[in-house]
């Protein structure tokens, strides 16, 4: 089943637009939440906007993520704390962290530091949970979650109550493969980014990906996490309004069912 997925957007999306153009772009769209881009939209650290648009966010009725970029090793937890600052002020439920350093693949981290990675996620989980928010770990090539076997390692390394997984293909993965990788982490996956790439990242109408996708979300497995789930949106062709509107009508179909 997939209808426990609501639909979201990712607004790196739309890294050009406006909070208040984001926000009314996905009420007309119908969508439920936001994922709010740390790296342009809320600066983490800075609490009056994330408190603005968590007042344009809510008026729209529209439930709130914060898509941080803080890097655990690299990034310490002072790092953390400052986007902790912004997810708290945007009423988010959940912020995304990178885990591990970006650009660098995970089979190049020896043992000790795929602990000490560890011990940094497991210590902003616990900080996360004092303050009533989830911590997620991004799911992306060259990172310790880049493939099946890293990321299953480092989310039973970390073995926090409040840590979980966002799911993703890697660009142009087959979808035999999808399935199995879902199959094995699924019962750790919080949300998932939905897009239409192909192995050179060209994007494409998520509808020709809708069977794919359809595929997909329905072998999603239970999982852990219990509160409300977004399947975000995140890309769209050549960054359109108009092809957003199209993806979301897709993405909303298929989460019917």
């Amino acid at each position: 089943m997939t209808g426990f997925f609501e639909p979201g957007l990712c607004t790196v999306t739309f890294r050009k637009l406006p909070a208040e153009k984001i926000v009314a772009l996905a009420a007309k769209a119908g969508l439920a939440a936001l994922e709010w881009a740390g790296d342009i939209h809320v600066p983490p650290g800075d609490e009056p906007v994330a408190r603005e648009i968590a007042r344009l966010s809510g008026n729209a009725g529209l439930a709130t993520s914060y898509g941080s970029y803080v890097a655990p090793p690299t990034d310490g937890m002072p790092n953390f704390l400052r986007a902790l600052k912004s997810a708290i002020g945007l009423g988010a439920a959940n912020i995304r962290i990178w885990p591990g350093t970006r650009g660098r693949d995970s089979e190049d981290y020896s043992a000790a530091e795929r602990r000490a990675t560890a011990d940094a996620i497991r210590e902003m989980g616990t900080e996360a949970a004092r303050n009533g928010v989830s911590l997620s770990l991004e799911c992306h090539p060259q990172s310790l979650t880049d493939t099946t076997q890293s990321a299953r390692r480092l989310i039973e390394a970390i073995a926090h109550d409040n840590v979980y997984l966002y799911w993703q293909p890697r660009p142009g993965l087959p979808l035999e493969e999808a399935l199995a990788e879902i199959g094995e982490i699924g019962p750790h996956v919080s949300h998932v980014h939905v897009f239409a790439w192909d192995a050179d990242r060209n994007r494409f109408p998520l509808s020709s990906a809708a069977d794919y996708w359809r595929t997909a979300l329905a072998a999603m497995p239970a999982s852990r996490w219990s509160d409300r789930r977004f399947a975000m949106l995140e890309f769209v062709a050549n960054d359109d309004p108009a092809a957003f509107f199209e993806d979301t009508a897709t993405l909303q179909g298929i989460l019917k069912g």
